[in-house]
């Protein structure tokens, strides 16, 4: 029931941008050849059973710059950290790099696709003491999305599901990598950020 509320209100949401006047969306916000963006997601987890308790959060900040009409090259960062019910606690730091097609830039509303390639190092310290693990992770995903403008400067994006592959192998002598790869379009893998554009 949840996922068909969600999907009837993104059909509502994309009906109603659609059906909006030309001079309208160019006076609410468009995408063009040159335009340099900003854009970023922030995620809090938080778990909590009997007397355990566990939380994250997630801070990805990035860059976009377009190429063409359509095409934007895009470069982000990505930072991360949860903390086990054991105080162990997890830290990540990553980057990024993709390009994102937009449909229709110059409206107010456009689907878009992105691809990408990204790196990230995933270090666990333990409560208990010792050495830190680490995780090395080299990834390639396709994600489609959505972009909204709600002011001349400021677009709500969002995107939903992805393709990808991510090779994963712990930084220690004789490890092997564990290789994985995705295919989620359900609605439950959705997110949601802000972009600011100049």
């Amino acid at each position: 029931m949840k996922k068909l509320i969600l999907t009837a209100a993104v059909a509502l949401f994309a009906f109603t941008a659609n059906a909006q006047d030309e001079s309208t969306e160019a006076a609410t916000g468009s995408f063009a050849k040159s335009d340099l963006y900003v854009s970023g997601t922030v995620g809090f987890t938080s778990f909590s059973q009997d007397e355990v308790s566990t939380s994250g959060f997630e801070f990805s900040p990035s860059v976009g710059y377009f190429l063409t009409d359509n095409i934007a090259l895009e470069l982000g960062l990505g930072f991360g950290s949860d903390t086990a019910a054991n105080d162990d606690k997890t830290t990540t730091v990553g980057v990024d790099l993709g390009a994102r097609y937009f449909f229709t830039p110059a409206s107010q509303f456009s689907f878009t696709v992105g691809a990408g390639f990204a790196y990230q190092t995933e270090t666990t310290s333990f409560d208990a003491g010792g050495d830190d693990f680490k995780f090395n992770t080299f990834g390639f995903a396709v994600a489609p999305g959505v972009n909204y403008f709600v002011s001349d400067a400021f677009a709500l994006r969002a995107s939903i599901g992805a393709l990808s592959y991510a090779s994963a192998k712990a930084d220690v002598d004789g490890a092997e990598a564990a290789n994985t790869f995705g295919l989620n379009f359900d609605l439950s893998d959705i997110n949601f950020g802000l972009t600011y554009k100049f």
